[in-house]
């Protein structure tokens, strides 16, 4: 094992300015770097295939007919590598502790080949003890899809298939940059509804050129899939990415996008599925375990090139991040030193942190919780809910904080009253 990874885990055990009673959960997030194409609006660590592909040949099964694109087997392989060393050298931070759930996220990691998942996942089992019915979900792109391949995911061991349909619609799915077509959608959809027995679907809002009866009709699509779980993310021109140094024309304002969030919300409602989330919905026990952790400020240890960590410790909370060029990850990985950055999260910045995560809940958070998880007294936050309170942003008891319907909407605003 690491002795260097083992001196960093003692060194994080020394007395600090925090008293945590308890460790939170722990979830596991595994980053697979590659897709088909960088997406305009997208400001995750997503590198485009180019080399580093091999090409497939359209076949029985495979939906349209363009040539695919997959995985070179010798780069998957030496990637499998490099997580399995990142895994390894982390274990004296978790040591002991048992995984909540596991979210192999992207990039496209439909990409890989079911076998190379079913390797990573043999190899997350063999260091870490997950928890009897562990959630591990899998992100997938319908541009990658082909007959069998979900269902090849589940006998891997997915248990749920997170799928970036963003739109049903071929022009707004062109305006994104996206590399499927509504059928290609329609298909990844249908297949995914029948191989997985819980499966998300993540749809956009407030497209370039959208009106209100376009974003009416992906909602009525993707609720006729009868889906247990539904994200709905309004379009954001984030820094750094194609969108914000040229933006779309078109854009909806923002009455028209609050129009569009409230018929999403009343849609989603006859459907049976509940907003639990500012913005995710789902069926009663259907809920994304893996995001709950996040915004219970849950720990979750990182691994892959550009992941991130946080992991609680009794007297302190550690940041980390891991090298971002998928190349440079390997390299490091392989000797170690996977961790490009590593902090630990001043005493007056939890209370923000916490209230980050916390607040997208519909039900908000146990007070109890928020000294459980921070090491801090109520007394830390008491000033921002007084001001989010008389500002009709929240609700209280003795026990419990929650988001009014105001607080929902005008989100940043209630969780910057938090900052230090």
């Amino acid at each position: 094992m690491n002795t260097r990874a083992i001196d960093v885990a003692a060194l994080h055990q020394r007395a600090g300015t925090l008293q945590l009673t308890a460790l939170p959960p722990l979830a596991l997030y595994v980053h697979l770097p590659w897709c088909l194409k960088k997406c305009p609006y997208c400001d995750f660590n997503s590198h485009e295939l180019t080399t580093a592909s091999t090409l497939l040949p359209g076949r029985p099964g495979r939906l349209g007919s363009e040539t695919g694109r997959a995985l070179d087997a010798g780069l998957e392989s030496r990637y499998l590598d490099a997580l399995r060393a990142d895994l390894e050298a982390a274990l004296p931070l978790v040591w002991g502790r048992r995984v909540v759930s596991v979210f192999i996220g992207g990039g496209t990691p439909s990409l890989f080949s079911p076998d190379a998942i079913g390797q990573l996942l043999a190899d997350l089992r063999a260091r870490l003890p997950l928890e009897p019915g562990c959630e591990i979900t899998l992100e997938a792109n319908p541009g990658t899809f082909e007959r069998e391949r979900f269902r090849a995911f589940r006998e891997a061991g997915v248990t749920r298939l997170s799928i970036g349909v963003q739109s049903f619609d071929d022009a707004k799915l062109k305006a994104l940059g996206r590399v499927h077509d509504r059928a290609q959608a329609l298909a990844a959809v249908e297949e995914a509804r029948s191989a997985f027995d819980t499966f998300n679907l993540d749809l956009m809002y407030a497209l370039p050129g959208q009106t209100p009866a376009e974003c009416e009709a992906d909602v009525r699509q993707a609720l006729a899939f009868e889906p247990p779980h539904l994200s709905v993310y309004h379009l954001t021109l984030e820094p750094n990415t194609q969108f914000a140094s040229r933006p779309p024309a078109g854009l909806p304002d923002d009455d028209t996008a609050f129009g569009m969030l409230d018929r999403i919300t009343e849609l989603t409602t006859v459907a049976g599925l509940g907003r639990y989330e500012v913005s995710a919905y789902a069926r009663p026990g259907h809920r994304c375990q893996h995001n709950l952790n996040y915004w219970q400020f849950g720990d979750y240890l990182g691994i892959g090139a550009g992941a991130h960590s946080k992991l609680s410790f009794a007297h302190r909370i550690l940041r980390q991040t891991r090298w971002r060029e998928p190349a440079a990850y390997m390299r490091q990985a392989q000797q170690g030193t996977a961790v490009s950055s590593e902090q630990e999260v001043a005493r007056e910045e939890l209370p923000f942190e916490f209230m980050l995560n916390a607040l997208r809940l519909r039900e908000g958070f146990e007070l109890a919780r928020f000294t459980e998880r921070t090491g801090l007294a109520v007394t830390a936050i008491r000033r921002g809910l007084e001001a989010a309170e008389a500002k009709g942003l929240i609700e209280r008891d003795l026990q419990r904080v929650w988001p009014t319907e105001r607080g929902f909407d005008f989100l940043s605003d209630l969780q910057s009253l938090f900052l230090p």
